[in-house]
C-alpha cells in the first residue's frame, strides 16, 4: 500500500508485517513486547480516547519520555485526529518545558514517569495544565494514559465513525508534529513539520538502510529528536522489529541481550565504543597487543570496495579473523549498518568501523528538513568515507557565494510556529533554505560539512577559524573527551579542554600516582607535560593560525545534565563560554 501520512503505516503493518515483536522495550529487568496488532489497537483506541475526550485537528499534545511504545501509540492517535504532536526531551529543565507550554499551546502532556513528572510538576502549575497531564508508568497523584485508552476502547460505534471520518480527511501537507529544535543558544524554535515532509524522508531511508522483517534494530536516539524518529518511521516501514535501549548506559549490555542488526547513533556514542575497545587492546600483552594494533592501523587505512587493492584486502582478512571479527561479538555478533548523524562525525571513525564489518551510514541534515538532506549508501561508488553522501531522493543542495549549504525537497519544513519572520528569514529569495552550515561538494556530488556558519569566527589578525574542524582532530586523542576552541577576535586560537578521565584511572596506576580529585588531576604538572606534548602533535596537522597556542584543562565532565552539551550532545558554546570567562580571561591576559 501508498504510505503518504504517517499513521499509514499502521496499514502497512496490518496488511504486510503481522508479527508477535513489532515494538519492544525493557521494564522491571524483562523485555516487555508489543505485536503489531496490539500496536494498531493501543493507536486507535488512543485516537478515541482523545476524540471523546475534545480534541480536534491542529490542537497540541506533548509528550516527554523515554524510548518506548506507548510513545508510538500516542503518536499514531494524534496523527489520525490530525493533533499535532509536540514531543520533548526528557532533559529539560522546568522553566523549559513551561516554555515550551506556552509556546506551543498544547493542553495535554503524557509523562513517562515519576522523576519526570516531579521534574514537569511546577511548569503544569504555572501553565494551569495539571488537570491534563497523564504519565504512562503508574505514578501516585497523577491521572494514568490508560484512562484515555480505555475510554476509547468503550467509545460508541458513532464515535469511531466521527473520527475514523476526520483520519480521511488529512492530507500529506498537513502539519503533524511540532518540533523544538534543542537550542543551543537562547529559546528553542518550533519547527513545523507535515506528514510529506517526514514520510518522504523516511521511505527514501528506508531504500538506504534496507532493513527486512527477520531484522531486529536498537533504537538509541531519543524518539523526540527527528533523527530517533526518522528512524522510527523508516524501521517500520521496512518491517524490522524495534527495540528501545534502556538508556545510554544500558547500550552494551542491551546490544549483547538482543544482537541486534542495525541501530542509530550520533558521533558520541561512536566514540565512546571506540575508547572502550581501545582501552581493552591497551590492557593485552605480547603478539596479541601488537596485532590487536596492527589491525587498527590497518583499519585506519581503509577504502571501500577494495580501493586499497588486493594485497591491502588480504591483510585486512587475516585482520577481521583475528581481531574485527570479536569486535562485532562485542555488539552482538550481527551488527552490519549503523544510522549516524546529528554531529560531525571523525573520519578515522568511520574508516575503522567499516574496515570491521561494520556500516557507519554518516548522514546530514536538521530538524527543519526531517532531517536527511545527505547520506553515504553502500554501493560502489556511492560512498566516500569522510562525507556526509550525497543528496537523499528528492532532495537538492546547492552551495552559496559564500559556503553555506542551500537545500530544496520534499523534506523542508512548514516554517517555524508563530513566527512568519525567522521563516522568511530561514530562506533566499529562490526559496532554497538556508541550513546556516559552510560546506563544499567532492567528485559532483559528495557533500563536505565543515562547520556551522555562526560558529566560524575570525581572528584579530583577519584568518577565519572553523573549530568543529580543529575539534575533530583533537579528538582523535585519548586524552580529551571534550574540547572547545576559541578565540574570536583574538590574536591566536585557544581552546578549553575536558580531559578524558577515565583515561588517567589506568595511566595514574602505571605510574604510582594518586590524585585527591579531579582539579588536582589537571594541576598536576605531569598531566600538564603531557597535554602540552599532545597538542604540539596534533598542531602539526593545522595552518599556523589554526594551530591551538593555549589551552586550559577543566575539572568538570560535559554533559547535557550540567549544560555544556545539548540534548544532542552538541557543545554550547555560548554556556561554555560563560562558565568558563575566568579561564578565558587568563589565556588571553584580560
Amino acid at each position: 500500500m501508498e504510505v503518504t501520512r504517517t499513521f499509514d503505516l499502521l496499514e502497512k503493518y496490518r496488511d504486510q508485517f503481522k508479527r508477535e515483536e513489532a515494538l519492544c522495550f525493557k521494564q522491571g529487568g524483562e523485555w516487555k513486547r508489543f505485536s503489531s496488532q496490539e500496536y494498531i489497537d493501543f493507536s486507535y483506541n488512543f485516537l478515541y480516547g482523545i476524540f471523546e475526550a475534545g480534541f480536534r485537528k491542529g490542537d497540541k499534545i506533548i509528550t516527554v519520555s523515554s524510548n518506548r511504545p506507548e510513545w508510538n501509540f500516542a503518536d499514531m492517535g494524534m496523527s489520525m485526529l490530525g493533533v499535532v504532536h509536540v514531543p520533548v526531551f526528557a532533559s529539560l529543565t522546568s522553566a523549559e518545558y513551561e516554555y515550551i507550554i506556552r509556546n506551543s499551546g498544547a493542553t495535554m502532556i503524557l509523562i513517562a514517569d515519576r522523576k519526570l513528572f516531579k521534574t514537569i510538576e511546577p511548569a503544569l502549575a504555572a501553565t494551569g495544565t495539571s488537570g491534563r497531564a497523564y504519565t504512562f508508568d503508574e505514578v501516585q497523584g497523577a491521572k494514568n494514559w490508560m484512562e484515555i485508552v480505555e475510554r476509547g476502547r468503550k467509545c460508541s460505534d458513532s464515535t469511531k465513525k466521527e473520527a475514523e471520518k476526520v483520519k480521511e480527511s488529512i492530507r500529506e501537507e498537513d502539519c503533524a508534529t511540532l518540533i523544538y529544535t534543542s537550542g543551543t543558544t537562547g529559546n528553542p524554535k518550533g519547527v513545523m513539520l507535515s506528514h510529506k515532509n517526514m514520510v518522504s524522508n523516511f521511505i527514501s531511508a528506508s531504500s538506504v538502510f534496507n532493513l527486512s522483517p527477520s531484522d531486529k534494530y536498537l533504537s538509541i536516539l531519543p524518539l523526540c529528536h527527528v533523527g530517533g524518529r526518522m528512524g522510527n518511521y523508516q524501521t517500520q516501514y521496512s518491517g524490522a522489529s524495534i527495540w528501545y535501549a534502556e538508556s545510554m548506559g544500558t547500550i552494551a549490555s542491551n546490544i549483547q541481550e538482543i544482537k541486534p542488526d542495525g541501530f542509530d547513533a550520533v558521533p558520541r556514542v561512536l566514540e565512546k565504543f571506540y575508547d572502550v575497545i581501545i582501552s581493552k587492546g591497551k590492557n593485552l600483552t605480547g603478539i596479541k597487543k601488537t596485532l590487536f594494533f596492527w589491525a587498527v592501523n590497518l583499519g585506519l587505512k581503509y577504502k571501500p570496495h577494495g580501493e586499497n587493492g588486493w594485497f591491502y584486502e588480504r591483510k585486512l582478512k587475516i585482520a577481521d579473523k583475528l581481531i574485527f571479527s570479536k569486535w562485532r561479538a562485542a555488539l552482538g555478533g550481527n551488527v552490519r549498518i549503523v544510522g549516524c548523524g546529528g554531529a560531525s562525525l571523525q573520519a578515522r571513525l568511520e574508516r575503522i568501523f567499516w574496515a570491521a564489518g561494520i556500516k557507519i551510514i554518516n548522514m546530514y541534515g536538521l530538524t527543519e528538513t526531517s532531517p536527511i538532506i545527505t547520506i553515504n549508501r553502500t554501493e560502489k561508488g556511492k560512498v566516500k568515507l569522510g562525507s556526509v553522501g550525497m543528496t537523499i531522493e528528492g532532495v537538492e543542495v546547492k552551495i552559496a557565494e559564500d559556503g553555506e549549504i542551500l537545500c530544496k525537497g520534499p523534506n523542508v519544513m512548514i516554517g517555524y510556529y508563530n513566527d512568519t519572520e525567522l521563516t522568511r528569514a530561514a530562506f533566499d529569495e529562490e526559496g532554497w533554505f538556508r541550513t546556516g552550515d559552510i560546506g563544499h561538494i567532492e567528485e559532483g556530488k559528495f557533500l563536505m560539512v565543515t562547520d556551522r556558519k555562526k560558529e566560524i569566527f575570525k581572528l584579530s589578525n583577519g584568518k577565519f577559524i572553523a573549530p568543529q574542524i580543529i575539534e575533530n582532530i583533537f579528538k582523535e586523542s585519548p586524552l580529551v573527551d571534550q574540547i572547545m576552541v576559541i578565540g574570536e577576535h583574538e590574536k591566536f586560537t585557544s581552546a578549553l579542554i575536558s580531559p578524558n578521565f577515565k583515561y588517567f584511572d589506568d595511566w595514574k596506576t602505571s605510574r604510582n600516582i594518586n590524585f585527591a580529585d579531579k582539579d588536582d588531576l589537571i594541576k598536576n604538572q605531569q598531566v600538564q607535560s603531557l597535554f602540552t606534548e599532545e597538542v604540539n602533535r596534533f598542531n602539526k596537522r593545522l595552518s599556523t593560525w589554526e594551530r591551538v597556542n593555549r589551552f586550559r584543562l577543566v575539572s568538570d565532565e560535559w554533559s547535557p545534565a550540567t549544560g555544556e552539551l545539548s540534548p544532542t550532545l552538541k557543545l554550547r558554546r555560548s554556556f561554555i563560554r560563560d562558565k568558563y570567562r575566568s579561564f578565558v580571561d587568563q589565556i588571553y591576559m584580560k
